[in-house]
């Protein structure tokens, strides 16, 4: 490693180099702990994911569907029963 012509320069120059190097470290591991509370709050909150909402989203839209036509059907017997 070559010297600079200022040892002082060279001395802050590292010193700044080391506190980046401590200050990136320190946000990676500020991300980790605030990703897994972050995790552990969203699973306390026993929020569904994306895909069980959709899969139960469909069962309900098959069964609303399910359900008019049988209302359907029975207006229809109904009908039919009154009519004779």
């Amino acid at each position: 490693m070559t010297q600079g012509a200022n040892p002082i320069l060279d001395n802050i120059s590292r010193l700044m180099t080391d506190a980046a190097g401590v200050a990136t470290g320190m946000r990676r591991e500020a991300e980790g702990v605030m990703r897994s509370q972050l995790e552990r709050l969203v699973r306390d909150m026993d929020v569904v994911t994306r895909e069980e909402f959709e899969a139960v989203r469909e069962m309900a839209i098959r069964a609303r569907d399910e359900n008019e036509a049988l209302r359907a059907r029975l207006d229809a017997l109904e009908s039919g029963m009154t009519a004779k």
